[in-house]
């Protein structure tokens, strides 16, 4: 059986972080909601970046209409808990790895107790699960915990960094008192202020927020993956500038663009606000 030695495991990132980053990514605890397109690669990237500890959350099965984008998704997981595989595969990476596990999911009223310890939340959950998303952004920000959130929009990702004392996801997002679907609304217009993603989409009417489905690629799953994790190091290490809210990053490989976003008062500012008429009429009739 071969040895498992971390140092020479994860060597080859040595040059771009040093040997005691490298340690100090060890040494770091990372809280993920969510192991399914997006959360799953994120476990994945993090691990072999050296990242040593995880509390990691998720209550779903694997189904074939993951096949498309999931890392965990294949013939053999169909019908197994996403924790349990993604678990599996982190540990086959480093089985160092300590890790706590969360097989409900992330309770709202126990967000807290999920974050218990961490340097950093990294969001993974499904677009639609709003609540949860809300009372893990709002106890990162009580608790001063790092909080990133990265989108796979069309075959781009769009990424918002939430840092401790500056502006919020409450704050950014202005969900209070919205209905069910204009959340859903304002949270995809605040994710992404720059929508390049729109022009890719060639049939609309697989967008269905009453039906909480919408179409997704692979390509922006693994995009998700590279531009998250780059963020988790540059805050875990303290090095680079890093872009906190009401600023914010989309790339999109498709159209060979990226966009630096700046939207001061997040979704009240006054094109976010356009953006979310027009969104309202085309998406809620």
């Amino acid at each position: 059986m071969i040895q498992f030695d971390f140092h020479k495991a994860f060597s080859r990132t040595t040059g771009w972080v040093t040997e005691s980053e490298l340690q100090r990514l060890r040494n770091s605890r990372v809280a993920i909601a969510g192991l399914g397109g997006v959360g799953g690669s994120h476990l994945l990237t993090l691990t072999r970046l050296g990242v040593g500890g995880f509390n990691l959350a998720d209550f779903d099965t694997f189904a074939i209409e993951n096949f498309n984008r999931q890392a965990g998704a294949n013939l053999t997981t169909i019908g197994r808990p996403k924790l349990d595989v993604l678990l599996e595969m982190a540990l086959s990476i480093n089985p160092e790895l300590d890790i706590n596990q969360f097989q409900r999911g992330v309770e709202p009223a126990r967000a807290e107790y999920f974050l218990s310890d961490c340097d950093l939340y990294l969001d993974g959950l499904d677009f639609f699960a709003l609540e949860a998303r809300r009372a893990l952004f709002s106890a990162c920000d009580r608790m001063k915990i790092p909080a990133v959130t990265a989108a796979p929009l069309g075959m781009g990702s769009a990424l918002l960094n939430f840092l401790p004392d500056g502006m919020n996801f409450e704050a950014y997002f202005q969900l209070e008192g919205k209905g069910e679907y204009q959340q859903y609304l304002h949270f995809l217009v605040g994710l992404a202020p720059a929508a390049l993603h729109a022009t890719s989409l060639v049939l609309p009417e697989r967008i269905d927020l009453v039906a909480k489905k919408g179409p997704s690629t692979p390509m922006g799953c693994e995009l998700c993956a590279g531009l998250a994790a780059t963020q988790v190091l540059k805050i875990l290490l303290g090095r680079g500038k890093v872009l906190a809210a009401p600023w914010g990053l989309q790339f999109d490989a498709y159209q060979n663009r990226l966009r630096r976003t700046w939207r001061p008062g997040g979704n009240r500012h006054p094109l976010q606000r356009l953006a979310i008429w027009l969104g309202e009429r085309r998406l809620l009739g």
